[in-house]
């Protein structure tokens, strides 16, 4: 048995008003499109349950509600689909038990931090994961199927550490001025010491080229800190700063995820995971690199 308190729960920041894929998400939440034919959000979720997350936090803003209900029971569809003999299988995923999907308002958007900590009350004095949904992590797949998930990992790694852990990820040295990265301590396997937190810096000052990606696990402690914190960045509350002043208080490691990461963020990036992930379909994999192929064959140009 571990010493250390579960992960139980899961917050979700999820009130971004998608912009960037206007106009799309003029009337559907960016986390509601699909790669392939799972909603973005849904990836996310399934990765929290397999890691052992009970309760799904979704911090929300208007024109969200759409994601709560596509986790609820639509009635009048599985209704229907029973009927006519379909398999409801393929809706399992996204049924809850009641309770176990909770949601709270940010308000004004006021950056990660701020939504992190709107989440504070149904936290409470509990450890806590944090999903980011615009990045997508698959893991590698190995001879017996699918692999472990990037949550699942870091969990794995928390029972042994405890206190904080974020997921990182090694990219060339010539990439390391677009993300955060890691000030690396000692290093056991995937696990990382984390030293230090530092925001884009330049190539040549960049203590790793380890970067953040979109999963941690916080211990409460970090919604104190977040209660008086000033704004950074971009006139926002960045949860990177409340976990810089953490580190040194309690322990801070990094888990190199074993898979792959897709910016959904981008256009770019959600179009290369819809293409990753539908060439890895059993039930359509083939077809969609025939398509692909003869795309390319008639010399397709942008």
């Amino acid at each position: 048995m571990t010493k250390h308190k579960p992960i139980r729960k899961a917050v979700f920041p999820v009130a971004g008003l998608g912009t960037r894929f206007l106009p799309a998400t003029k009337a559907i939440p960016k986390e509601m499109l699909p790669i392939v034919d799972r909603p973005l959000i849904q990836y996310a979720v399934d990765e929290a349950r397999e890691a052992g997350i009970e309760q799904m936090i979704f911090v929300t803003g208007r024109g969200k509600t759409s994601i709560v209900e596509h986790f609820d029971i639509a009635y009048e569809l599985e209704h229907t689909m029973s009927e006519r003999g379909k398999d409801l299988s393929v809706l399992d995923s996204s049924r809850f038990t009641p309770g176990d999907v909770l949601t709270v308002r940010q308000q004004v958007p006021m950056g990660l931090g701020h939504a992190i900590w709107c989440a504070r009350a149904i936290v409470g004095d509990e450890p806590f994961a944090i999903f980011l949904p615009d990045e997508l992590m698959v893991a590698h797949t190995t001879d017996s199927g699918a692999g472990t998930g990037c949550m699942k990992q870091m969990v794995e790694a928390y029972e042994q550490t405890g206190g904080n852990l974020i997921s990182v990820l090694e990219v060339p040295q010539d990439e390391v001025s677009s993300y955060g990265v890691i000030d690396p301590g000692a290093e056991d396997g995937a696990l990382t010491e984390v030293k230090g937190l530092v925001e884009k810096p330049p190539v040549a000052e960049a203590p790793s080229n380890k970067i953040i990606s979109g999963r941690y696990i916080l211990q409460p402690e970090v919604m104190r800190v977040l209660e008086d914190q000033g704004k950074g960045a971009g006139g926002e509350i960045q949860l990177t700063d409340a976990m810089a002043r953490m580190i040194g208080t309690q322990p801070f490691h990094a888990v190199t995820f074993d898979g792959r990461r897709y910016d959904c963020g981008s256009k770019t990036g959600f179009v290369e995971a819809t293409m990753a992930l539908a060439l890895e379909r059993e039930d359509m994999g083939a077809d969609v690199r025939t398509i692909m192929q003869q795309l390319l064959g008639q010399g397709i140009q942008s």
